[in-house]
């Protein structure tokens, strides 16, 4: 069965469980993937697949909005990393945004706020998108 977080962009879509969630809406080549709840190694599934299907699908902006997120461990970490990498692959991007406390504090503790582009908010990230 393929989870809703791969429908094709352009569609608005969610995934996930009950402690954790992805949604995905377009806007152009930029996808907006608003997560909410615990990311860690039970539950990255759904924002890997959500990832892999909009680069795939062409999308050349995704913003991660972390404004929901209540927990993010290394596996989580690793999930973005990796589709950050995935990214350059095609000449896209993945930036964060909304980043909580709790949240934040880990990226800084890795190192990892360093390697993306973060935002205060989706707002600020879709005001400021570099034109192309």
């Amino acid at each position: 069965m393929v989870s809703r977080a791969t429908r094709p962009p352009g569609e608005e879509s969610a995934a996930g469980g009950e402690r954790f969630g992805v949604a995905a809406r377009q806007r152009g080549d930029t996808v907006v993937l608003s997560l909410s709840g615990e990311l860690d190694h039970d539950t990255a599934a759904p924002l890997r697949e959500a990832i892999e299907a909009h680069l795939h699908a062409g999308a050349k902006r995704l913003v991660v909005d972390c404004a929901g997120l209540d927990f993010c461990d290394s596996t989580g970490l690793n999930v973005l990393l990796h589709g950050r990498l995935a990214a350059q692959e095609t000449d896209a991007r993945v930036e964060l945004a909304g980043l909580r406390p709790p949240v934040a504090r880990m990226f800084e503790i890795t190192g990892a706020h360093t390697v993306f582009r973060v935002h205060a908010g989706v707002d600020e990230a879709l005001a400021d998108e570099p034109s192309t």
